[in-house]
């Protein structure tokens, strides 16, 4: 059997137990019962606690039942094995007997719901005459009152109400919300007496009658609706309906029909018999409980009990009305509370005499009793204002506690979250009422809002705020209200014992403050009330915001603007405790973030925490969860998710507030606005706040780019751009700058990422310097292949520097230009260095080149002095050391740097593009939530020129690279061929031809390994290198080199010769280049060409100021005559320029 099953068998099992005890005891099956201690009637006695085989073993015999003897007995029972409750069931005999194990069922304490099976109260079983009750009559109406309180139950809200409790005294006699309603119910009589519509059914009527109303609610909601139209016209018929609503209201909350038929006609009758002889007086002008007590006899209740009750209550009523709560003093009267006392007193004693005495103390004692009621009854109260003198409720509490019993009954008995069909029928009957209760139209507005608004929170149906809503508007503010109302409504006070102190409450707030504090206590915390019902939340803010209103006219506060204060609470308050449980999820890693932030150097350290101990407990990283085990903190929600995805807890935080943002504004604020139009201002405002509390020690504890870092400044700084645009999109760029130099303490997350990031630019350009110059130092300048034939340093260069700019973009964090200009500078200056020291061997030509030769002239002379200081120069030589570093850069190994160099050259540009590119991408990220004004103040760098510093070293490198190359070649490589023996002793004799063969050899190996983009550079260097020696061996070749003008067209084919070996059929330079270098050469031929008295005519006006009609210096013409195998040249240079003469040749 599942466990619906079961719980439906227990419930009826409990509902059938109770019937049988209540028929048994309150007939004439048992001779006579008596109460245990304590206990007074058997409303004393707990059913549930009594031994059904007890009472049937009393009722066989006939002997007196004891009930303590019947619930000892009971208890006894517990301690027998348990039998299994289908096996009960099964049972033909006693099948009720055995009572259920304490561990299966406790009546008190396990079953809430509530049961509306009752024993009768109207007449006992005995009575001669018609039976209130039968076994027949509950077998009837057993099934249809079980399904209408389970389909009462599913529609009631699971909401509790209790703070809703109306801020009025309590009452001193005990009245329970049943007596209330019976006594409602009197009232209604009375007044529909005083409108004609009293009328005795008849009694012939009443069986059929007879639990109508159970069975009708049994029924569906279409069926009842159409059992609803069948009713009795005119108020006869909704006095009938307001009867059935309350009598449904009692016998559910005490299983019981209170106002059955049988008292619906006793209080007609006796409302009627009090109306004998009192010509021209109203129905709705008497002391109704006063009348009734003198009009109605114990004679005409067949249950004692249930006379001793109605009779207690009626006292109860006068002593609450006439004493307990006095709105004007009793003056002289005074004297007479205690006389009233003392006859209430008497008549409840009265019950325990004889009857003969009993009914002279009775009759006594109410005729006291109406001469001191009619007296304290006439005192002024509310004077003309309801137009009646005689009132029978002193303080306006019990008339309030009544009419809200009365406003209960306008609800659907099948639907409690639906106004019944004749709402407006029943409503009206009530103003009729007001005469008696004291009840004005804005106490009537009031009372029914919160009769209302406390439906709605017991139901959840949104439609029920609506008309609460209509009717809090209907209440007029204190400027609206005339002069009378004023004065009526400000005597209507209350002093409440709340919180261990009394307070004072007018009748607004008694009323209101209720509301007001449930719909505060929801608002306060709209986004776990109101996520999934933001339309209801409309109607709640609604209503907070008109009972606030009207409470604050009762206050006498002005503010200037309550609503948007109060508005301003409701966000701080809901806003704070949505974000406080996401940070206690996650306190433990919170209290540990400084921890974490501090303890590493750099990114990924957070290994470097394992064993690490402290006095207060033991820190361990496991599984990227941040451990306190000592103090025993564990995360949740936000902490495992922050773990899982490898974040921050402050990460994820920013993420889900975040989040909570875009739901406030999407959801809330829409709402929220039409109170306060910054809403979305102010939540996001405290949004910011909030997240900055838990943000700022970890900035100020931040000093490296850690792991920690690099999760939460992304994900703080996009919080905090949604946050400006949110405020932006409500208040424009203007009032956000205002704003946020007002209330905002910007987390400045940019700024102090961008200190740390140049920290570890700083860092890490150290550590590419460093690399740089192991791999230089590594490099041996082989090529890597014959397709790469750049050295292998090179590509370790590239590789750290976009190692390094690939961890510089891959950090989300805030970055600015300045970040990147950083960079960019030091990449630039890494690759400046690496071309530094590729060219850090090279030495300088004088290294390379021997000494000039001093000059001389052609004759043989004794002795050697020199002429110009400036060309004779020292002879020098290279050291070992020196020449065995030129040595070892080879031609290969040469062309190997320029390859290297020309590597580096060639990626720059995509490199460039690449940065380019990534800050492009990386800038639209972060500035596509960034405000405008931020993203006017940030200029642009010129990124396509950071690496001119470091294109213009490698060009000059390569240049001095080519040019050292040719010049290696042709005066250290071929120093002895080219350099000393070419024309030596005579033109014919060496000509250049000879070292054609090997200059082929060096520019074949020079093609075999250099690029092909720097070929033409390195040939041409070499061609430069070659005009340079040949120049040499004609200006200074020294005493062995001697010309005459025959020779100049030898030296002529020899240069034509070179040209062609370096253009090479077009394979080689270009013809254009290679002509331009040797035109150098050609005027000094032309000089060696043209006859020696023209030579020395043409120098003799250079030295005197004149020109050159060849063009040529000084310097030039010297040299051709120091050269020129002439005697004629020899005398003028020696007579002229005292030039020493050339040794004998070898």
């Amino acid at each position: 059997m599942d466990e619906e099953n079961v719980v439906e068998l227990l419930q009826r099992y409990r509902r059938d137990r109770q019937v049988l005890l209540n028929y048994i005891l309150s007939g004439n099956l048992i001779k006579k019962v008596v109460m245990p201690p304590g206990a007074i009637s058997l409303d004393d006695v707990d059913i549930d606690q009594v031994s059904v085989d007890y009472v049937l073993n009393c009722a066989k015999k006939g002997e007196p039942l004891d009930l303590g003897d019947a619930i000892r007995l009971f208890h006894d029972s517990l301690d027998y094995p348990y039998v299994n409750i289908q096996d009960q069931l099964q049972q033909e005999n006693h099948p009720l007997s055995q009572p259920l194990h304490h561990h299966q069922l406790s009546y008190h304490h396990r079953w809430n719901a509530p049961v509306t099976v009752s024993s009768p109260v109207a007449e006992s079983y005995d009575s001669p005459t018609e039976k209130e009750l039968t076994i027949d009559d509950i077998e009837d109406f057993e099934d249809d009152e079980d399904e209408f309180d389970s389909r009462r139950a599913s529609r009631r809200h699971q909401t509790d109400a209790s703070d809703l409790s109306l801020r009025l005294p309590l009452f001193e006699t005990g009245i329970t919300d049943d007596d209330l309603r019976e006594t409602a119910y009197e009232i209604l009589v009375a007044a529909a007496g005083a409108s004609g519509g009293l009328i005795v059914p008849q009694k012939e009527k009443k069986k059929e009658k007879r639990h109508r109303l159970m069975r009708k609610l049994g029924r569906s909601k279409s069926e009842s609706m159409d059992t609803h139209t069948q009713r009795q016209p005119g108020l006869v018929g909704l006095l009938e309906t307001m009867r059935a609503q309350l009598e449904c209201l009692i016998a559910i909350s005490k299983f019981s029909e209170w106002i059955a038929e049988s008292m619906d006609i006793r209080t007609r009758q006796g409302l009627l018999n009090a109306m004998v002889g009192k010509v021209g007086k109203r129905m709705d002008n008497l002391l109704i409980p006063l009348e009734l007590l003198c009009c109605i006899s114990r004679a005409e209740f067949s249950d004692m009990k249930a006379y001793l009750r109605w009779q207690k209550r009626q006292l109860n009523m006068l002593e609450e009305g006439l004493i307990n709560h006095p709105v004007v003093g009793f003056g002289e009267l005074g004297r007479k509370v205690n006389e009233l006392r003392n006859l209430f007193r008497k008549i409840e004693e009265s019950e325990s005499l004889p009857p003969s005495a009993a009914e002279v103390q009775r009759t006594e004692c109410l005729r006291s009793l109406r001469e001191v009621a009619t007296s304290l009854s006439e005192r002024p109260a509310r004077g003309d204002l309801t137009g009646e003198v005689c009132h029978w409720a002193d303080g306006y509490h019990l008339n309030i506690a009544l009419y809200e019993k009365m406003l209960g009954s306008v609800f659907d008995i099948l639907d409690e979250g639906k106004l019944t069909e004749e709402v407006e029928e029943i409503l009206e009957l009530l103003k009729s009422t007001w005469r008696i209760l004291g009840i004005t139209e804005t106490v009537h507005d009031t009372c029914y809002a919160w009769v209302l608004f406390r439906q709605f929170v017991i139901t959840g149906e949104q439609g029920l705020l609506k008309v609460v809503i209509d009717h809090l508007r209907k209440i007029p503010l204190k400027e609206q209200r005339g002069p009378q109302e004023r004065l009526h409504l400000k005597s209507l006070r209350s002093s409440v014992d709340a919180e261990g102190s009394y307070q004072d409450f007018t009748f607004f707030q008694s009323f209101l403050s209720p509301i007001q504090k449930w719909v505060d206590k929801k608002l306060n915390d709209y986004h776990v009330h109101f996520s999934e019902s933001p339309g209801l939340m409309a109607d709640v803010v609604t209503v907070a915001m008109l009972t606030r209103r009207i409470l604050g006219e009762e206050n006498d506060k002005a503010l200037e603007s309550p609503d948007r204060d109060q508005i301003d609470r409701y966000i701080t308050s809901s806003i704070k405790s949505a974000f406080l449980k996401w940070c206690k999820s996650g306190r433990g890693r919170f209290t540990m973030v400084l921890f974490t932030a501090t303890a590493c150097g750099g990114v990924g350290c957070r290994g470097n925490m394992e064993g690490r101990r402290e006095e207060a407990g033991h820190v361990r990283w496991e599984g990227r969860v941040l451990l306190y085990e000592r103090l025993g903190w564990m995360a949740h929600s936000v902490e495992f998710k922050a773990d899982t995805a490898h974040e921050h807890v402050l990460a994820s935080l920013a993420e889900e507030t975040k989040k909570l943002l875009k739901k406030d504004t999407t959801v809330f604020t829409p709402i929220l606005s039409k109170w306060h139009p910054q809403a979305a201002v102010v939540s996001a405002s405290l949004i910011h706040k909030l997240y900055g509390n838990k943000l700022r020690p970890f900035l100020e504890h931040a000093e490296h780019l850690t792991e920690d870092v690099v999760s939460v400044f992304p994900a703080a700084d996009a919080l905090e751009q949604y946050i400006m645009s949110v405020m932006a999109s409500v208040t424009g760029e203007d009032g956000l700058d205002s704003i946020c130099r007002q209330k905002l303490a910007p987390y400045q997350i940019e700024n102090k990422s961008g200190t740390l990031v140049l920290r570890w630019v700083n860092g890490q350009l150290e550590r590419i310097e460093t690399w740089i110059k192991r791999a230089a130092d590594q490099e041996v300048w082989d090529p890597i292949s014959p397709q790469q034939r750049h050295g292998s340093s090179i590509v370790e260069v590239y590789r750290i520097v976009e190692e390094t700019t690939d961890q510089f973009f891959a950090f989300k964090v805030p970055m600015r230009d300045g970040e990147l200009n950083s960079l960019c500078r030091g990449l630039d200056k890494a690759f400046q260095v690496y071309t530094q020291l590729v060219t850090a061997p090279l030495v300088g030509k004088e290294d390379l080149a021997p000494p000039v030769p001093v000059l001389t002239r052609y004759k043989k002379e004794l002795g050697i002095k020199a002429f110009v200081k400036k060309e004779v120069q020292e002879v020098r030589t290279v050291d070992e050391r020196k020449a065995s570093e030129i040595t070892q850069l080879t031609m290969p190994k040469l062309c190997v740097r320029l390859n290297s160099l020309y590597y580096g050259i060639s990626q720059l540009s995509k490199l460039e593009d690449s940065i380019n590119e990534r800050w492009a991408q990386k800038k639209n990220e972060n500035t596509s939530t960034r405000r405008k004004s931020e993203k006017s103040k940030s200029i642009a760098p010129n990124q396509k020129n950071q690496f001119d510093g470091s294109r213009k070293e490698i060009n000059t490198a390569i240049d001095r690279l080519c040019e050292f190359t040719g010049i290696k070649v042709i005066f250290w490589d071929l120093q002895q061929p080219f350099i000393e023996n070419l024309y030596r002793n005579g033109v014919a004799q060496s000509r250049l031809e000879a070292i054609m063969e090997v200059l082929d050899m060096v520019l074949n190996q020079l093609c075999d390994v250099i690029v092909e983009q720097l070929r033409d550079r390195v040939v041409t260097g070499l061609l430069q290198a070659s005009l340079d020696g040949l120049l040499r061996v004609i200006l200074d070749g020294g005493s062995t080199r001697v010309f005459s003008s025959n020779d100049a067209h030898l030296l002529e084919e020899d240069l034509e010769t070179l040209k062609e070996f370096f253009i090479s059929g077009g394979d080689g330079l270009p013809r254009g280049t290679v002509e331009n270098l040797v035109s150098r050469v050609r005027p000094v031929i032309n000089l060696i060409k043209q006859e020696t008295r023209v030579l020395i005519d043409d120098l003799r006006e250079v030295t005197q100021g004149g020109k050159s009609k060849f063009g040529a210096d000084s310097k030039t013409l010297l040299r051709i005559l120091c050269h020129r195998n002439d005697s004629e040249a020899s005398h003028y240079v020696k007579k002229q320029f005292k030039i020493p003469s050339s040794a004998p040749s070898a």
